[in-house]
């Protein structure tokens, strides 16, 4: 009896690599490739991209800088602060980090205050996917403040003398 499995497990392997030599590897990337595109097809169908959120992701790939620093997100204080009893509304801190350079932001109702460290003059643009893009400055000490608390999605462009360093995307 064992020796009818031996066989049947040897004939077995022996048929799927005859149906690999067969077919190729290059007919099953070439049936991959119909599968991808007819479940791209499907999902096109079936559940399409919106067109304002196919226009903010095309915006927002424009708005790549290749020569940018990315500034990690190292603060958070939605996720990393202890809450503090009997504030309602308390301000979002954030700090983002790069080899360099360092911005604190607090983000309120009323807007948006920070600092570059180290500190200087910088020219900043609150990034906000396809609506216009605020322009603040920093002052010597790299300090720099927003009228409006940006809304949605936002990021920081950073242009100082020596680079330009901009921060992740958050919502705000």
């Amino acid at each position: 009896m064992n020796d009818l499995n031996d066989e049947y497990d040897e004939r077995d392997g022996q048929d799927e690599q005859d149906e690999r030599d067969v077919y190729g590897e290059r007919d099953g990337e070439l049936h991959d490739g119909l599968l991808e595109e007819e479940l791209r097809q499907a999902a096109a169908i079936l559940d399409p991209v919106p067109a304002e959120l196919r226009r903010v992701a095309v915006d927002a790939f424009a708005l790549h800088d290749l020569e940018a620093r990315v500034a990690e997100l190292t603060f958070d204080s939605l996720v990393d602060a202890i809450p503090v009893r009997g504030e309602s509304d308390p301000p979002r801190m954030l700090t983002f980090s790069t080899d360099g350079v360092t911005v604190d932001i607090e983000v309120t109702a009323d807007g948006m205050i920070g600092q570059l460290l180290p500190p200087g003059p910088a020219g900043i643009e609150v990034l906000s996917g396809p609506r216009a893009h605020a322009r603040l400055t920093a002052d010597d000490m790299g300090r720099f403040t927003g009228e409006a608390p940006p809304a949605g999605p936002f990021a920081l462009r950073l242009r100082t003398g020596r680079e330009v360093v901009v921060t992740e995307w958050l919502r705000a």
